[in-house]
């Protein structure tokens, strides 16, 4: 029992994290309450998160990045592929992780809790039971 609601927090709290951090690229959030607000702002973020970089590739890199969190949140919510797409989570978040400690230092990476998120998904992952997942009814079918 607590395995499952353990699993569904895991799963919508790493969904809605990816959701509305792509939801803020877009100008969604209040710009009050949001970290970017809009794509330009998204995108010099990730010219400061990327310094190696051709500015060209930052386009490709913040579309990338952006497809990925939304294709991982979906996948997370509705619980398909769900160990597939907490792995990948995890990596995505792991990467980011490594980003801001290379390039603006360690404490915005504990302050934004990324590698906790990163280790939250990775136990997501981990976890083989299925519940309330769109793999269930997928699984079902077969």
């Amino acid at each position: 029992m607590y395995n499952n609601l353990i699993k569904i927090f895991l799963r919508v709290g790493l969904a809605l994290g990816f959701l509305s951090a792509t939801a803020d690229r877009f100008g969604f959030w209040n710009t009050e309450n949001s970290a970017w607000g809009n794509w330009d702002i998204f995108l010099e973020y990730t010219q400061f998160l990327n310094p190696l970089l051709p500015e060209s590739m930052i386009p490709v890199v913040a579309i990338i990045a952006t497809v990925a969190e939304i294709v991982f949140g979906i996948g997370l919510l509705i619980g398909f592929k769900t160990a597939f797409f907490a792995k990948l989570s995890g990596f995505l978040l792991l990467f980011f992780a490594l980003a801001m400690a290379f390039t603006s230092g360690i404490k915005g990476v504990f302050d934004y809790s990324v590698l906790t998120a990163s280790a939250a998904a990775f136990s997501l992952s981990l976890i083989k039971e299925k519940y309330m997942e769109l793999d269930l009814v997928l699984d079902r079918i077969k």
